[in-house]
């Protein structure tokens, strides 16, 4: 039981320790969030996809618990193996931090230095576990004088007292090392909050047209048309959050046909022609049905503006690029269809979200955002990089791990009210929801019972093709357990296949159904 429990202690220091270190480096270097970050790269697309449709946005909290669940069980393991073998166990101790080391330099965006915190998590804990096990080693007791016979026989004993002592001085010792990372780690974030609080948003040159009366439906259970920031989705790889000072961030645009470079600062981009737009966001992990989509009111600067500033031509007038890769300040990579960016969308890159500057949660400072296209190639967080580029050469984050490389949003529609296994009472109840297919707009929804005939719905006004549109059917429910189907038509006048697929490789189809029983 004691070797266990130095074992727990010694992986403690070594946690305590890295956190401090990576306070040094970048929170991202920490050891619990580079094997996370690791085990979530290599995790097969129908796994992730798993996690996030079963735990939702807490799928990033399971993973970490799971890993520091991980970590004890390993850390108790090597504490009972140093008991008997104290070398062999602090030899364990060092080659799963190297194993550490090697996740955190290999991550996306990391590099030699990220090894450091998990490098000198596990030289503290081999020597903690080192001194820990030497006071539970069974030592020749002292012979009676008397009898002159050993006390305790040929096993000796143990420094119960010793252990307990020096377990509690590094435990003690190695809180206040995480402690003093947790502190150092805060002040820079207040810094990067500080400097997200003194940003002034420009007044848009091209606003956003006001939401058309008729827009948003009066119907109980049915959101607001404009998703409030708190309650926006977030679906992204990043177990730490990257909180990044304006006064330092710089984005870079370079690659294959950019006839002139640019670097711009934060403030360069506020003093450029400025838009405002409403634009619905889906991922692509969202399953018929799911939560997964928002809307927003964005403000920034169009994409296609700076490309053409950097001489940056289209393929389709003969430009050598038909990837934009956009790169995260943490490493991640989306590739986005230079053609689509460029041929007179909305493409923005966003430092406005409903009226504020974004939150760190949703790319502070900067976001792209491509209406018409699921997240995952278009919507890159964080933004500090452009890169001119082909699908050819290169493979984005998602697309090398075997989703689609090009990912237009398919036509949806969701049932918000009645919930699932709602009760409703005889009579009229009303059958609402949201349907989406961004750049294409929305220009029918249909409600059928039962299997029955497939009823149209009444849409609200339509705030545009690169938004949601909200709908109602009033049914005349009748006592019994019934299904409720609904699906969508957009602009170009293709309905919606019922035919159900999951998300991989590029977003889910079928038809939302709804099951309620009405007494």
């Amino acid at each position: 039981m004691c070797a266990a429990l130095g074992g727990l202690v010694a992986g403690f220091a070594a946690l305590c320790v890295a956190e401090l270190a990576a306070a040094a480096v970048r929170p991202e270097a920490g050891p619990v969030a580079a094997v996370g970050g690791a085990v979530i790269d290599r995790t097969p697309a129908a796994v992730k996809d798993f996690a996030v449709r079963t735990f939702g946005t807490a799928d990033k909290l399971v993973l970490q618990l799971g890993i520091l669940t991980l970590l004890a069980v390993f850390a108790m393991a090597v504490g009972v193996l140093a008991l008997r073998h104290r070398r062999a166990g602090c030899v364990a101790v060092l080659v799963f931090g190297t194993a550490g080391a090697a996740a955190a330099a290999g991550r996306p965006g990391g590099g030699a230095a990220d090894a450091l915190p998990s490098a000198v998590g596990a030289v503290v804990a081999a020597g903690v576990l080192h001194l820990l096990a030497g006071r539970l080693i069974g030592r020749p007791a002292v012979p009676s004088p008397a009898a002159g016979e050993t006390d305790g026989g040929a096993a000796g004993t143990f420094d119960r007292r010793g252990f307990v002592v020096a377990a509690g001085a590094t435990a003690a010792a190695s809180a206040g090392a995480g402690l003093l990372g947790r502190a150092l780690r805060a002040s820079g974030e207040a810094g990067a909050a500080a400097s997200r609080e003194a940003v002034v948003l420009p007044a848009p040159a091209s606003p956003a047209p006001p939401l058309p009366r008729g827009a948003e439906l009066d119907v109980r259970g049915l959101g607001p048309f404009t998703t409030p920031n708190k309650d926006f989705y977030r679906v992204d790889t990043a177990l730490v959050v990257p909180r990044v000072d304006v006064a330092r961030w710089r984005l870079r645009i370079h690659g294959e046909g950019v006839a002139r470079p640019l670097t711009l600062s934060f403030q360069d981009l506020l003093e450029r022609e400025t838009v405002e737009r409403d634009i619905t966001l889906t991922c692509v992990s969202n399953e018929v049905g799911g939560p997964y989509t928002g809307h927003a009111r964005w403000l920034g600067v169009r994409l296609a503006d700076l490309l053409a500033e950097a001489g940056v031509v289209p393929p389709s007038r003969g430009g050598p690029a038909d990837q934009l890769v956009a790169r995260s300040v943490d490493g991640m990579t989306t590739g986005t269809p230079v053609s689509t960016v460029m041929d007179g969308r909305d493409a923005l890159l966003a430092f406005g979200m409903n009226g504020e500057p974004l939150p760190f949660t949703h790319g502070f400072p900067v976001r792209m955002v491509v209406p018409g296209l699921y997240g995952y190639v278009s919507a890159c967080k964080w933004l500090k990089e452009l890169e001119l580029t082909t699908f050819a050469a290169y493979d984005a984050y998602w697309a090398e791990r075997g989703w689609s490389r090009r990912a237009p949003v398919k036509t949806q529609a969701r049932i918000d009210t009645p919930r699932p296994f709602a009760s409703p009472r005889a009579g009229t109840v009303p059958v609402a929801g949201v349907a989406w297919a961004q750049h294409r707009g929305i220009t029918r929804v249909e409600v059928r019972v039962d299997r029955g005939p497939w009823r149209t719905a009444r849409l609200a006004e339509a705030a545009g093709t690169d938004t949601w549109r909200q709908w109602v059917w009033e049914w005349p429910a009748t006592p019994g357990h019934h299904t409720l189907e609904v699906r969508a038509t957009d602009g170009t006048g293709a309905t919606q296949t019922g035919e159900r697929a999951g998300t991989v490789p590029d977003g889910a189809t079928g038809w939302h159904s709804v099951v309620v029983d009405v007494p």
